[in-house]
Parts: structure tokens; C-alpha cells; sequence
């Protein structure tokens, strides 16, 4: 018989996802993709007793860093618009390779439950915005505009 304890909270069901930088909500999004947490694998082949190849894997230099992918409603007025603001001063002025901090920013995926409590947090390193696709427009749909923003980062942690 299964214990019954295995099971004893609810699972996450998130209701509202926040683009977080430097501790203020950026943006709200409608959908968020990539937060994967992926370790460096590194496999090696070597002759072990009698000639027979053995395969070792092992953690490599790294943690691998995803691009993340953050869809939302795409803002009436993308002069005002922060992330927009972002994205168009890396593309005019570029990142400095002399100053890392520069146009690079850390910040945080933010999920809420229905009843507006935290209930995960993911936390990126000198990320920045390096592609926003609109969505296919159409005549025929009443469906409001998106944008994806694909966000690239250096580091990424689930901390909460």
C-alpha cells in the first residue's frame, strides 16, 4: 500500500509570470519557455582491464546557460516600453567588450499562484534581450498581438 504521506501538497499551478530586473517587474508575460538547468556532461573513452573500452561521463567546465523565450501582449507604445528601450540600445550602441556590465543585466522569472503568492523564482545572470518576434498578423483574427522575446543569459538558478 502507498504511504500517503508521498503526496501531501498541491502541485504548481502559476497564474502570472513577471519579467523581474534589478528587483522591478519589466514586463508581464504571457508564457515563458527555457528555464532549463542543465549540467556540462563530459564523456571520455578509455581502455580498461583486457583492451575492453570502458565510457565515463563526468561534469564538465560548466553549467550550461539556455536562452530563455518570453512571450506577452505586445505593448501599444514600444517607445515607453522598458524592454523595447532595452533591446534598441544594444542594437544602436552595442555591448562593450572592455565593460561586461554594460547593457547586461540580472533579473528574475517570477511565477504567482491565483492567489497573487510567489511560488517560484528563477534567477538570471548578464542577460539581454537579443530577438523580439511579433506574431503573424491577420485581418481575419481578433487575437490580441504578441511578442517573443528570446532572452540570452550566462547563468540560470531556481531559488525558490
Amino acid at each position: 500500500m502507498p504511504n500517503a504521506e508521498l503526496i501531501n501538497t498541491d502541485p504548481i499551478v502559476s497564474q502570472n509570470f513577471f519579467l523581474e530586473i534589478d528587483g522591478s517587474v519589466v514586463s508581464i508575460l504571457s508564457s515563458v519557455s527555457g528555464l532549463d538547468i542543465e549540467m556540462e556532461v563530459v564523456t571520455m573513452e578509455q581502455a580498461g582491464a583486457n583492451g575492453k573500452v570502458q565510457v565515463v561521463k563526468t561534469l564538465g567546465k560548466s553549467n550550461k546557460a539556455p536562452d530563455l523565450s518570453l512571450v506577452r501582449m505586445a505593448p501599444p507604445d514600444m517607445t515607453q516600453d522598458k524592454l523595447w528601450g532595452w533591446f534598441n540600445d544594444i542594437r544602436d550602441k552595442g555591448i562593450l567588450l572592455s565593460d561586461r556590465t554594460n547593457n547586461r543585466k540580472s533579473g528574475s522569472i517570477v511565477m504567482y499562484d491565483s492567489t497573487n503568492a510567489e511560488i517560484a523564482r528563477f534567477n538570471f545572470t548578464n542577460g539581454w534581450p537579443s530577438k523580439i518576434s511579433t506574431d503573424q498578423l491577420s485581418v481575419e483574427s481578433n487575437d490580441p498581438v504578441k511578442e517573443t522575446i528570446t532572452l540570452t543569459v550566462e547563468s540560470l538558478a531556481r531559488v525558490k
